[in-house]
This record gives C-alpha cells, structure tokens and sequence, in this order.
C-alpha cells in the first residue's frame, strides 16, 4: 500500500513515502515552525525523486497531535486536501504513539514527551509486548517533576523520546535513559508505517482538523478567556 506520510506536530517538518512496511524515502527539515512555506515543495519533491504520480498513492497519514498548534492546523488542512483531490483514505496517527514507534525495543517503557511550554510536557507512556506497541499512560500534561517521578517508579527500564533535553539535569541525576537523537525526533516513517498498520485492521477513521489531539487550549484561547471574565 503506497503512503505518503506527514509529521509537522513540532518545529521538524517531516515527509516520508512507503510501501507497505518498506521506507522509499524520508525528509526531515528543522522548518523552525514555517510549515506553510516548505511542506508542500517537500511533498513534491519527494514524490519526484520517488519517481511516483501522486495518482499512485493509496493512502495518506497524518499525526494528529498532541504539539505546535499552528503546525498539526497546517499538516491536517494540507492532507485533507490531497486526500480531498485523489479521493483517497487519509489517517490521523497520535504524534507520541510515532514517536515511541521509531524505537522497536521490548523490555522498556517507553515515555515520548513533547514540549507544552511553561515548564509542562505533553506525554504518554507506551510498551512493546508480542511485536505490539501497547499504551501504558494515557496522553496528558505532566509537568517535568511528574515525567521524573513516573519514570522513577516504573517496574520497567525507561527510555525517554521527544523533546526531553529540557530535563538533562533531572535525567543524568536519576539515571534516566534517552535514546538517540535520529530516534528521538518526530518522524514521518513511523506515521506512515503506524498508518498503514492501523488502516488494514480496520482503524480507518478520517483525520480531520476538528478532531486533532490538542490536550490543552492554546496560548491565544487562554488569553482571550482572561480578557473575557475580566470584562
């Protein structure tokens, strides 16, 4: 199955393209949030040098949050519109769930965090068991001091993913792991992969931009909500 897959849930704009479980080819451009300039080039050139028509593709996967409010709102409306247009399937991923995906290591606790400003993560937990990636902790904010104390008291080794060097001190003072930084990022590959995994199980709902897993407000509707009760 053919899929073109994004992740722009952070500051890295990324685009990979597979074939079943088979990697064609994979960008990953620290964009520094500029999605709406690069995403769409990316896509292109990626389908170009694949040598593919984008009327090959079968399927379109996207992660869906949580992260960069502007970035999952551009990703989402820039596939809903291609799917849109080739009249194909497009599937939402949970941005942590891909993140914990690029390591496939039994015998961990995986914790992918990603950053939800002021001090604060979003995290999940997640665990390899019989080839299947199973949820330990549901998505939510924990702030840092709650990231470390989970990871203190897991029964399993931890492995920290995402956007974790904010908590270098607090890693290296309780012996935390963190894996690799060619793992630790968010990568399209895995959205595709977990995408067409979800897909052929039966999981095919439709990713849309009202249905995107923001967790928390953003700044500006945080903002806005002050101003109000103050009026």
């Amino acid at each position: 199955m053919l899929t073109l897959a994004i992740d722009t849930a952070t500051k890295v704009c990324s685009v990979a393209l597979c074939d079943n479980e088979k990697i064609i080819g994979e960008y990953s451009i620290d964009a520094g949030m500029t999605h709406s300039d690069g995403l769409l080039p990316q896509i292109m050139q990626m389908l170009e040098r694949s040598k593919v028509n984008k009327d090959e593709l079968e399927l379109l996967a996207v992660s869906t949050g949580p992260g960069s409010f502007t970035g999952l709102r551009i990703g989402v409306a820039t596939m809903e519109a291609l799917a849109y247009s080739l009249e194909i399937p497009l599937i939402g991923v949970s941005t942590l769930q891909a993140l914990a995906y690029n390591l496939s290591l039994t015998g961990f606790r995986l914790i992918p965090l990603l950053d939800a400003q002021k001090g604060n993560f979003y995290a999940a937990a997640y665990e390899w068991e019989d080839n299947i990636l199973n949820k330990k902790a549901n998505v939510a904010v924990w702030s840092a001091d709650e990231v470390i104390n989970y990871a203190k008291s897991s029964a399993s080794k931890v492995l920290l993913l995402g956007e974790c060097l904010k908590l270098s001190e607090k890693i290296a003072v309780n012996n935390i792991g963190i894996v690799p930084e060619n793992l630790r990022l968010p990568k399209a590959s895995s959205v595709a992969l977990l995408g067409v995994h979800n897909f052929l199980k039966g999981d095919r709902e439709t990713a849309f931009l009202t249905n995107l897993e923001y967790i928390r407000r953003s700044e500006a509707e945080e903002l806005w909500e002050k101003r109000c009760q103050k009026s």
